[in-house]
């Protein structure tokens, strides 16, 4: 047996033979275009059947997220910019599958350059160039693998298109050599419930069909295991589900203080099951792929469909969360050297104020043609007058109950004063990880700088709990830490009220917070915000639930 090591991305344990997504088509060698014309016309009708293809693919995607970018894509095989390229090269002596590798390449760099949300979209623009060298080639692109049984899928990293038709029952796991806890991959793994680890170096070199098994909760990948093991995981793994299944009501401790649970969507089709209320709604797929902004009325019909979904419940609505990062052509914002750090979230009404206030005026009148509880939050807040400023708007548009996204350390660590002017606080880990530790959340190199464990997050955290204790005021969590069960504790216990995440992982966080009293929950944070790593962190709160389950006590040095 072989162990291996990489970063659990989506909880649970399961066990199978592995097998690879197969390469796409190789680039063949450069040949002298003959007929220029023929070859253009060749990539006209690559980029209309790769358009064609991808669009299908994104009406049957099982999650809004993969649509999504799927949709993304057809408007990049669309694009008359990247045709004319592809004409000029062409014209220089390319033949059809060069001109487009070399367009792309220009555009991969740039979004290279650029950082940020255009970074992450890289692996994006390298997956189109295959599908459309593929299409010039006259050759199928490779497809997830169907051995006739269930099955443990292994790949270097895994494009939109491959994942978004995953089924769960068939692919028991995922492992990619690349990628990281906030990848595509490991955000769709979640969504679906389905066991992975990412950035795990040697994935590749196990064969394939041998036997192996993996736990998405600590990282760990074991090749070479027995049958013997894969029964017994796979085994334990049903039992999971099956409890799982069974698991109702709403968030709480065993001592019955609440935590709620709430589900992060992106539209009314992600609602999916018996849910407390939505924690994250994000509104910026009205927007993708449109050059003019979404109008009042249409607004208000996207909005309502969900509000009318939850009757009663509470819907935390995020506005729009794009911008430099987030390209949006109506926006018509400058090109800025790092995206990340620019003209994005709130900070787009600085610049072109009706987007926010259209949006609002459509989530009022949303909210008031149905009975949901309607909460609204900004992204991208970094200063308590900025919180001040959009409260204040919010409450003119006749939106009550008006918050901010904590993602920016600066206002993680004036929480208190924020929350002079902001009803409750939502603290998004990803982007509050990124910018704590300097790390671009798509750098796989510096994926243990993201993880939710390290303990100045931590304490970012402890800072933000602390302040809503003392304001009297809900704080909430609804990034992808959320979903992690043994992290869930240490939030209840530096008194975070509400945790957001994917449906699908709700069941095992609640089955996790009712095992254990508030009390032994503080004991659990105490023990991760005393420790000096992330690994030491979460060996600590897992060793201090399992002493409290046992009935033995627990002490931090």
């Amino acid at each position: 047996m072989r162990e291996l090591r990489g970063i659990g991305a989506s909880p649970g344990g399961a066990a199978g033979p592995v097998y690879r997504l197969a390469p796409p088509p190789a680039l063949p060698p450069l040949v002298e275009t003959v007929d220029p014309e023929a070859e253009k016309t060749a990539v006209r009708a690559a980029a209309v059947a790769v358009a064609a293809d991808l669009a299908r693919r994104a009406d049957t995607a099982l999650d809004a997220t993969a649509a999504e970018v799927l949709r993304a894509q057809v408007m990049m095989a669309q694009d008359e910019t990247l045709i004319d390229a592809a004409d000029i090269a062409i014209d220089g002596g390319a033949d059809a599958p060069h001109a487009i590798t070399d367009v792309l390449a220009g555009h991969r760099a740039a979004f290279e350059a650029a950082g940020g949300y255009l970074a992450e979209r890289v692996s994006d623009l390298d997956d189109l160039r295959d599908r459309l060298v593929a299409a010039c080639l006259g050759q199928p692109m490779p497809g997830v693998p169907d051995p006739g049984h269930p099955y443990l899928l292994i790949a270097r990293d895994l494009a939109p298109a491959d994942t978004a038709g995953l089924e769960p029952g068939l692919v028991l796991g995922l492992i990619t050599a690349e990628g990281g806890p906030t990848s595509h991959t490991a955000i769709l793994a979640r969504t679906l419930g389905i066991p992975a680890v990412v950035r795990c170096p040697g994935i590749l070199d196990v064969t394939d069909g041998a036997l192996a098994s993996l736990d998405g909760t600590n990282g760990v990948v074991v090749a070479g295991v027995s049958a013997e093991t894969v029964t017994t995981v796979n085994a334990d793994r049903l039992a999971e589900i099956e409890r799982r299944a069974r698991s109702r009501g709403p968030g709480r401790t065993a001592d019955g203080h609440p935590v709620a649970l709430l589900a992060n969507i992106g539209s009314a089709r992600d609602l999916t099951g018996e849910v407390e209320g939505v924690g994250l709604f994000r509104t910026e797929l009205l927007y993708l792929d449109r050059s003019d902004p979404p109008s009042h009325e249409e607004q208000v019909t996207a909005y309502r469909d969900v509000f009318a979904a939850l009757p009663g419940r509470k819907i935390v609505v995020r506005t729009l969360d794009a911008g430099a990062d987030k390209p949006l052509p109506f926006l018509r914002l400058a090109v800025e050297p790092n995206p990340a750090l620019g003209i994005r979230g709130l900070r787009v009404a600085r610049q072109t104020p009706s987007v926010l206030t259209t949006q609002l005026a459509a989530i009022s009148a949303a909210a008031a043609a149905t009975d949901a509880d309607v909460w609204v939050m900004a992204p991208m807040v970094a200063t308590a007058a900025e919180a001040a400023a959009f409260t204040e708007s919010c409450r003119e548009h006749g939106l009550p109950t008006a918050g901010v996204m904590i993602e920016v350390p600066a206002a993680a660590l004036r929480a208190s004063q924020v929350l002079r002017h902001a009803d409750f606080l939502s603290v998004g880990t990803n982007d509050l990880s990124q910018y704590t530790f300097a790390a671009d959340r798509m750098c796989g190199d510096l994926a243990d700088l993201l993880d939710p464990w390290q303990p100045a997050l931590i304490a970012l955290l402890a800072v933000c709990a602390t302040a809503g204790v003392e304001a009297g005021k809900p704080v909430g969590v609804c990034g992808e830490s959320a979903a992690d069960p043994d992290f869930a504790l240490v939030l209840a216990g530096l008194g975070i009220t509400s945790l957001s995440m994917a449906p699908r992982s709700i069941p095992v966080v609640r089955e996790s917070l009712a095992a254990h009293t508030l009390h032994e929950c503080r004991q659990i944070a105490e023990a991760a915000l005393a420790a000096p790593s992330p690994e030491a962190a979460r060996a600590a709160a897992v060793g201090a639930s399992r002493q409290l389950r046992s009935g033995d006590g627990v002490s931090v040095r």
